[in-house]
């Protein structure tokens, strides 16, 4: 019997997290998925769910959910749940996600400044580096096409570790029957680095088109890399960047620590974070 997919959502009400939901709408109904909402209540001293403020307060955060599930069930070809929890926000989605054994967490964030009145924007490289599944983080301003992903940018480097994440958005990919574009990139001039790119472009080419996904190839030299990824995407209107990550900052791979963190803040464009291990979730969740 084939497993359902889970998507988590983060929301914490804002508007924000309102794109994040409606983007995991546009992933969820081509990946024959489910989406759980889960929003996780900050603990405060002088509340509690016994307390008649703490009660009034849980049932407002009750309402509020029930009203998402109100507007946007008829839109979700699965099914639309919402899970309310308290304690440390990444935490808490991290542990429901491993729980819940999900597919995708989607999350939006405001990026480097951040809303003091809402939790995404200070947690959202949290939820990247704490999941274990896959995460898609994204900005209010983002736009596409509301209706289908048609094209994803993937970033390959000269480290070993930037073709783990082919398999997950060859994956996706195939779901959406979207496009994937491998963008060889590097910062360097030296010929062993740039033929070490265009290896493992051509290995991650091979790959997706024997999944049978269309794949375009391009190479781009960069001073900041991740300027240049972004800058490339916005140029062919894609509605993904997938980058690699992991829970432990290595100086081995690029796209970890500042180089992750940095796509994750800055891109106009919607991010997909996947851990090394995230390889083998591929493996044992195809349709």
């Amino acid at each position: 019997m084939k497993k359902e997919k889970q998507i988590l959502v983060a929301i914490d009400f804002s508007k924000c997290s309102i794109k994040a939901l409606e983007f995991a709408i546009c992933i969820a109904n081509d990946a024959n998925a489910n989406i759980i909402l889960v929003h996780v209540d900050k603990p405060q001293s002088s509340d509690s769910v016994y307390s008649k403020r703490g009660k009034e307060h849980h049932e407002k955060l009750v309402e509020k959910m029930e009203k998402l599930l109100s507007k946007y069930q008829d839109s979700l070809k699965g099914k639309l749940e919402y899970s309310i929890r308290k304690g440390k926000v990444h935490t808490e989605i991290a542990n429901l996600a491993k729980y819940s054994d999900a597919y995708l967490l989607v999350a939006g964030t405001h990026g480097i400044s951040g809303f003091e009145k809402f939790w995404i924007g200070s947690n959202a490289f949290r939820f990247v580096t704490s999941s274990q599944c896959p995460v898609i983080t994204l900005r209010e301003s983002f736009i596409w096409n509301q209706k289908h992903i048609k094209k994803i940018v993937l970033p390959v480097d000269s480290t070993m570790e930037t073709r783990q994440k082919v398999p997950f958005t060859t994956e996706l990919a195939k779901l959406f029957g979207a496009e994937i574009h491998v963008l060889g990139v590097y910062s360097s001039n030296v010929t062993e680095i740039k033929n070490i790119v265009e290896a493992y472009a051509k290995q991650s080419v091979d790959y997706i088109e024997k999944a049978g996904v269309k794949c375009e190839q391009h190479f781009k030299f960069c001073e900041n890399i991740t300027e240049g990824t972004i800058e490339y995407a916005i140029g062919i209107k894609a509605e993904i960047i997938a980058i690699m990550t992991e829970q432990e900052k290595s100086t081995k791979n690029i796209w970890l620590g500042p180089y992750a963190q940095q796509m994750v803040n800055q891109s106009p464009i919607s991010v997909l974070s996947i851990h090394s291990k995230d390889i083998y979730a591929a493996n044992s969740t195809k349709s």
